[in-house]
């Protein structure tokens, strides 16, 4: 397996990125090629030990930067660490690629390079979403397409199914789509339409899911457009952080809350550990002709390394081509509407 990684992608690159590819390195045997410019990167990597054979350079004179311009950025900085590392995923050089670059340059970059997946209207970003207690659903659209479709819908629970399935190991996984109530009847006509094409399909479909209801890991694979989907993340990590940070302060106010902070301080950070967005690794696009993960932008190393261990069996199980093969019954069950 050979990995592309942007070193250059991300709030805290280079030396955060190097910092986590080191970390992965050790516990898996696969090449990691740090895509970006090399004297930075080298100079990152000289702080560490690790198989010199295993860790490679690969030189990107340039750099996406997050306020560019999505596509006219990957149109005229080729020589940027993102499109040469996509680049080499088309090309064959990796079997996956992963950056905490511009989000919208990667989904433009994945498109224009590696193309959609033939029958697969829109590519979706799909992140991992903490089920406390109980695991992980999968959140799809995630912020890539702020306005759908009802055959997008059915193409993102359909993707969201396979990755739930052949990455993270649940089997037959149920899907719900997010509504503002759980009857067939309720939200707009998208979702009237969407409900109506997933009840046809072969999916575990669940029926709708209120927002109330998506913490509880009442669906494996989470499905709404990407505003809806973004919102839904962003809020749910802000309120996750704001009520640690409650918790802090109230362990910590007077003698005796510190006392009871100590005997559980295990249990703390375990909380802590199911809210952190970085144990998860990154999120996937599903519905492109390669395997491309996004990290966090303020991903640190602990999220690089997460992302490449996690990332590794989306490219080894083949999920693009699964994909692929499952577009032709999508098309039969829109079609026959």
């Amino acid at each position: 397996m050979r990995i592309a990684v942007d070193g250059m992608g991300g709030d805290n690159a280079p030396a955060e990125i190097v910092k986590g590819c080191v970390q992965a390195a050790a516990l898996i045997k696969d090449d990691i090629y740090l895509v970006g410019k090399s004297g930075l990167l080298e100079k990152e990597l000289k702080k560490y030990k690790f198989n010199r054979e295993q860790i490679h350079i690969v030189h990107a004179p340039d750099v996406i930067e997050n306020e560019d311009a999505p596509v006219r950025a990957v149109r005229t900085k080729k020589e940027s660490s993102m499109v040469v590392g996509l680049n080499m995923v088309k090309s064959g050089e990796a079997d996956l690629f992963i950056s905490a670059g511009n989000t919208g340059a990667l989904m433009a970059g994945s498109l224009f390079i590696l193309g959609r997946i033939q029958g697969i209207d829109r590519p979706a970003i799909a992140a991992t979403y903490p089920i406390l207690g109980k695991g992980v659903s999968l959140l799809v659209d995630s912020g890539a397409n702020a306005e759908c479709k009802p055959n997008n819908l059915l193409e993102f629970a359909t993707m969201g199914s396979i990755y739930m399935e052949k990455v993270l190991g649940i089997k037959n996984p149920k899907v719900g789509l997010v509504n503002i109530g759980a009857e067939e009847s309720k939200g707009t006509t998208v979702l009237k339409a969407a409900y109506e094409l997933l009840s046809k399909s072969n999916l575990n479909f669940r029926g709708n899911l209120e927002a109330r209801n998506v913490p509880k890991g009442n669906a494996d694979v989470i499905v709404c457009d990407g505003f809806t989907g973004n919102v839904i993340l962003k809020l749910t990590e802000g309120l996750a952080w704001n009520i640690l940070k409650l918790i802090k302060g109230k362990f910590t106010a007077g003698f005796i809350p510190k006392m009871g902070a100590a005997l559980l301080a295990g249990k703390l950070k375990e909380l802590k550990n199911e809210f952190d967005y970085s144990e998860y690794g990154g999120a996937p696009i599903l519905g492109v002709k390669g395997a491309v993960v996004k990290m966090h932008g303020s991903s640190m190393a602990n999220g690089v390394k997460n992302t490449i261990l996690k990332g590794i069996p989306f490219a080894e199980n083949n999920v693009v081509q699964i994909i692929q093969n499952s577009v032709l019954e999508l098309e039969e069950i829109v079609i026959s509407e």
